[in-house]
């Protein structure tokens, strides 16, 4: 197929997915959600101009940000096995890596905001790819000299082992010249994880999910001068580009988008991702050729897109978010809110008065709000119970206020949040059995958020791994704390994470840590093996690690009772055994005069193609070590 065919068929795919996703009905969907989330909609309610007070019991936005903490609130501990028995050794490793990098990159920023996209849309994306910058900036005057001086070196060193060729060896002033005014400094070679907004992700309108996409498309809005100064794209192209007319973005006024467009002239790109030819090309909205040829994918692995889908919907490539289902019920609730609003407004008690009875006094101390005030009355031809009549009430009809209540255990029910979730005490007491019911169920609806979101970081650290063992050319540092908080700081290169492995996370542990519960379980623990500690069950391991799951303690071992050897053959009785301390309770003096072994050093081991013995030792006779524990 000719490029300008093939331009123009990749331009129809995406001018397709754009009139597609229009009259489905998608972009004003996500949009009325993201409204509904914010408390910014009031569906079929007069506005104020029509003296309306509009009201808003924003249940939405309490059910999306009681179930968000509920599922990501805590940084993810990935566990990694390997499939192949000769790389076992690397996957205790390869799993300290993606661990620390989780932590040490934040990745829990976008990995948080694309929960957030998929409870309130149904969908969110994770972009996961390798970010290498090069920016060139001018030499200092120290760092010339030092490149003189080096350059200077190399010759008399050169000269010094090759005098017969002295004589063609470059003068003071050739090195002088030789040395660049300006040099080019990496600021950035590694892995990035980032949030892309569910709007700017274009699919093949064919397919059902993403697996079945035979392409996907990222929209990209760039400043024009940016652009233009990129030399990724083609120079020819890059010309003739021009500012997109009627750019559409997302602003709070019209002003805003004013003051942006008179001020940057912008341009739409699309990165294009041909899932069958395994190819990736750039063009522009508006533009007439690629500013990218088709290209072979950079990564090894394909698309770098990650999608984290929500609840699915037969047959349909977007799925449902949590407030699709209640949004109806959110609607009738704000308007019964806001009749009932209303109502109590237009009908709040007023009076009946004969105007000719009260004088200008008289009329400013009847509507004064002071308490114990007179007021005069001028009309003494009247009886005083004559003068001021209160009006007839019109009382609101009960149901009104049942009916909201109704709603609200209805949305209740739809998006699977209890009172109890929302910090509330239901108007119904009820049984402890109840209550705990209530709580299994929700527990079940957020398992199974749970289980996709794990299932979802799960493939993030495998393109994260696996950009490494493609991209990563220099070396690193890694980070691990063992027992006693004592770290480890390992250098490692490509050839340590290399192999293939599969990715999980550890159930439960990007979910907040309930305290009481915590305690709960580890006492639990202790009473159901009671029996079998001493004869199965280490006591001292029991204890610690009551002391650091249950309750928190980051040292344990400085509150168990160390466990004295037992007397050697020939000792008398009751002799105490070597080591310990005499009588009295007072230690033994320190070999050497000193105040005995100080905290154990940092330490740093080298790579030497696999994990360092070292390292491993650590791992395997440390039981219950946390990596990494940041």
């Amino acid at each position: 197929m000719a490029k300008a065919d093939h331009y123009e068929e990749v331009h129809n795919r995406l001018e397709l997915a754009r009139r597609w996703r229009t009259e489905e009905g998608y972009d004003s969907k996500w949009h009325r959600l993201i409204d509904l989330y914010r408390g910014k909609t009031y569906f079929g309610v007069r506005s104020p101009a029509d003296g309306y007070d509009r009201v808003s019991v924003n249940l939405a936005f309490s059910t999306v940000n009681v179930i968000e903490p509920s599922v990501a609130v805590n940084h993810p501990k990935v566990t990694v096995m390997a499939n192949q028995e000769q790389n076992q050794d690397r996957a205790v490793f390869v799993e300290a890596v993606i661990n620390y990098l989780w932590r040490h990159h934040d990745y829990q920023k976008p990995f948080r905001r694309a929960v957030k996209d998929f409870l309130v849309i149904g969908h969110a994306w994770l972009k996961v790819g390798w970010r290498f910058v090069e920016v060139e900036r001018q030499m200092s005057d120290e760092e010339r000299k030092y490149s003189l001086e080096t350059a200077d070196a190399e010759v008399r060193d050169f000269a010094y082992e090759n005098p017969q060729l002295s004589g063609d060896l470059p003068s003071a002033q050739d090195l002088v010249d030789s040395v660049p005014a300006t040099m080019v400094e990496i600021v950035e070679d590694q892995a990035f994880v980032e949030r892309v907004s569910p709007f700017d992700m274009m699919v093949d309108p064919e397919a059902t999910c993403l697996e079945d996409a035979k392409w996907i498309a990222q929209r990209i809005v760039r400043p024009l001068a940016e652009v233009k100064k990129d030399k990724r794209f083609k120079a020819a192209a890059r010309r003739t580009l021009t500012a997109d007319a009627g750019l559409k973005m997302r602003w709070e006024s019209d002003y805003e988008r004013e003051q942006y467009a008179e001020s940057t002239d912008r341009v739409t790109l699309y990165e294009y991702y041909d899932k069958q030819n395994g190819t990736i090309s750039v063009c522009s909205h508006d533009g007439q050729t690629f500013l990218l040829d088709p290209t072979p994918m950079p990564y090894d692995f394909g698309i770098p897109f990650v999608m984290l889908r929500n609840y699915d919907v037969p047959d349909q490539f977007y799925p449902m978010g949590d407030l699709e289902a209640i949004e109806s019920l959110q609607e009738e609730l704000n308007q019964t809110r806001t009749q009932m609003v209303n109502h109590r407004k237009r009908y709040a008690r007023k009076y009946l008065y004969h105007e000719r009875s009260f004088g200008p006094e008289g009329r400013e101390a009847l509507e004064s709000d002071t308490d114990g005030r007179f007021v005069p009355v001028v009309d003494e031809n009247r009886n005083l119970g004559d003068v001021v009549i209160p009006l007839a009430q019109v009382p609101l009809a009960p149901e009104i206020y049942n009916h909201s209540s109704i709603i609200e255990g209805d949305i209740n029910v739809v998006s699977g949040v209890s009172e109890y979730a929302r910090g509330q005490m239901p108007e119904v007491r009820r049984t402890a059995t109840e209550a705990s019911i209530i709580a299994d169920a929700g527990n079940a609806r957020a398992s199974d958020k749970l289980a996709k979101i794990e299932l979802f970081i799960g493939y993030v650290a495998r393109k994260i791994i696996q950009l490494m063992q493609q991209y990563m050319t220099q070396e690193q540092m890694v980070r691990i704390s063992g027992k006693n908080d004592q770290k480890f700081y390992v250098a490692y290169t490509r050839d340590d994470i290399l192999g293939e492995y599969d990715y999980s996370v550890e159930g439960g542990s990007t979910q907040p840590m309930n305290e009481t519960a915590r305690r709960q379980q580890a006492i639990s623990l202790m009473n159901a093996i009671g029996p079998l500690v001493g004869v199965v069950i280490d006591p001292t391991e029991l204890a610690r690690h009551v002391l650091q799951e249950g309750f928190g303690v980051q040292n344990p071992d400085k509150f168990l009772v160390q466990q004295q050897p037992a007397a050697p053959e020939g000792a008398p009785a009751g002799a105490p055994p070597p080591g310990s301390p005499p009588p009295g309770g007072m230690p033994p003096p320190a070999m050497g005069g000193g105040m005995g072994p100080g905290p154990v050093p940092e330490q740093v081991f080298e790579a030497t193609g696999g994990v360092p013995p070292e390292l491993l030792a650590q791992l395997q006779n440390q039981m219950g070590m946390e990596l990494p524990n940041m």
